[in-house]
């Protein structure tokens, strides 16, 4: 069975010239899911992509450092207007580089059947 790595606050480089560490772990992974450590739609999220045969890199957000992954993710896709509507959820997933959404966008795809060329498309699937 495959386990989440814990997601550390001190990973982020804020003020470092280097790009922030969630920005280099979401270009490098083609199916990245951020989430509340023991958030049940976060599990959901992750038992369907392994069911699909996709081999999610997992984030597992402690609380105390929420409100700084939130805040560099938001920034990150650009969604910086202030508004909390406009901020990124857990689970946040992402599918080759870009905010694919949270669980209720990954199931309504899946329902569809979109969800599996999109995955082939990102690299994650070599159907």
């Amino acid at each position: 069975m495959q386990e989440a790595i814990p997601y550390r606050t001190n990973w982020l480089s804020a003020g470092s010239r280097d790009p922030p560490v969630v920005i280099k772990m979401v270009s490098e992974n083609a199916v990245i899911v951020f989430g509340k450590r023991g958030c049940c739609m976060c599990h959901v999220v992750k038992r369907l992509l392994l069911g699909l045969g996709v081999n999610p890199v997992v984030y597992e957000v402690e609380e105390d450092g929420e409100v700084k992954v939130i805040e560099e993710l938001t920034r990150m896709v650009g969604l910086e207007d202030g508004s909390r509507s406009s901020s990124v959820q857990f689970p946040a997933v992402f599918v080759g580089g870009k905010l694919f959404g949270g669980l209720e966008r990954v199931m309504a795809t899946h329902i569809s059947g979109e969800l599996v060329p999109i995955l082939k498309d990102a690299g994650a699937l070599w159907l």
